[in-house]
């Protein structure tokens, strides 16, 4: 006769969802300095400078040849990523890749909405672009 098999008690997922977002969500500490040091440059530039958030004003601004610097959020759609990128290069324009995704990218803008895309035309008090 076989033993009936139990079912895997509730506490084993548990504890492995928590490994695996414990593993998640470390990050270095330098990747952490960097990313509080460019927010702080962003808040500055907010504050102090110009520039626009999205899409098509960013493309707006590189084209007239305005932009400075352009910041990408990580979880921008490839194309876009790469349209932005082919425009930055030919008008000879900063690329900064973004670690966090474009609601972090909007928070440090201060806004409440996302933003997978913004260009600086004007850095105000910040050294931002001179770090870049």
């Amino acid at each position: 006769a076989s033993t009936p098999v139990s079912p895997p008690s509730s506490t084993q997922p548990l504890l492995c969802c928590r490994y695996y977002f414990s593993l998640q969500k470390m990050v270095s500490k330098k990747q952490k300095k960097a990313q509080e040091s460019i927010n702080a440059r962003l808040a500055l530039v907010v504050k102090s400078g110009k520039y626009t958030l999205g899409y098509k004003s960013t493309l707006k601004a590189i084209r007239n040849g305005e932009a400075k610097l352009v910041i990408i959020s990580n979880n921008c759609p490839p194309l876009r990523k790469s349209e932005i990128e082919y425009y930055a290069i030919l008008s000879k324009t900063g690329v900064h890749h973004y670690s966090g995704n474009n609601i972090d990218l909007g928070s440090a803008c201060g806004r409440y909405f996302r933003c997978s895309t913004l260009s600086i035309t004007d850095p105000g008090d910040s050294d931002i672009i001179r770090e870049q």
